[in-house]
């Protein structure tokens, strides 16, 4: 039974170990970092700097290093003087590929097996490396002119985006504008309206005031003609 729950047991600490030898997700990080967390001061602390030398991709490296290493600290013979321009140097390194290609071509025609060959193959590889180091020096000036790129582009989006909201802002406050007008007119044409309204009423009003008043009058003088004629009979 022990063996059993063992073998059951296997596959499960397998995963455990595989999900673990793993950097966890990021919200597993995030979580922990609550404000409740940070005000108690139980959130995990950054880690520390790197202060001694680590490796990356395989290369010891040190923190004091600078980004572009020279060729020394690489152990290899630098081929170009310590001052010097990177077009004539890539230019020269070009040349001098092209015809050490061709004296290995040479080599490798007449005696292939010959000591000459690994010798050019050697020389190849080492001009190749000094192009490749040339051609590092130009990522700084790359980066520089990439964040520059995007920095413009960033700037054109946000004018394009600046003007476009101030022709809507221009097109909003016009509508605005024709809105109120026409709120205006319609406002005037509503007192003119409720006036001849009010007109109409108190005209009609003084009408029929003054059809009260005639049929009491008429009520009137037909009560003092009866009672005229009462008195002469």
């Amino acid at each position: 039974m022990a063996t059993a729950q063992q073998q059951g047991n296997a596959p499960n600490n397998l995963e455990t170990q595989t999900q673990s030898s793993m950097p966890l997700p990021i919200m597993k990080y995030v979580s922990q970092y609550t404000d409740e967390a940070v005000k108690r001061g139980t959130a995990p602390k950054p880690p520390a700097p790197v202060r001694t030398s680590y490796e990356m991709f395989g290369q010891e490296c040190h923190q004091d290093d600078a980004i572009i290493r020279p060729l020394e600290t690489q152990g290899l013979s630098r081929l170009h003087p310590e001052v010097y321009d990177k077009r004539n140097e890539l230019k020269k390194i070009s040349v001098s590929i092209l015809c050490s290609f061709l004296d290995l071509l040479d080599v490798l025609v007449k005696s292939g097996m010959s000591t000459a060959r690994d010798e050019k193959i050697e020389d190849l590889n080492l001009l190749f490396i000094h192009m490749h180091h040339l051609i590092n020096e130009y990522r700084p000036h790359q980066a520089r002119e990439t964040l520059k790129v995007m920095m413009a582009l960033q700037k054109k989006n946000m004018i394009d985006v600046s003007e476009t909201l101030c022709k809507n802002m221009d097109k909003a406050s016009e509508i605005l504008h024709q809105c109120s007008q026409e709120l205006a007119a319609m406002k005037v044409k509503s007192s003119v309206i409720d006036q001849s309204n009010s007109m109409m009423e108190v005209d009609s009003g003084y009408r029929e005031n003054s059809h009260n008043e005639e049929d009491t009058q008429d009520e009137k003088d037909i009560i003092m003609c009866s009672f005229v004629d009462g008195m002469k009979e």
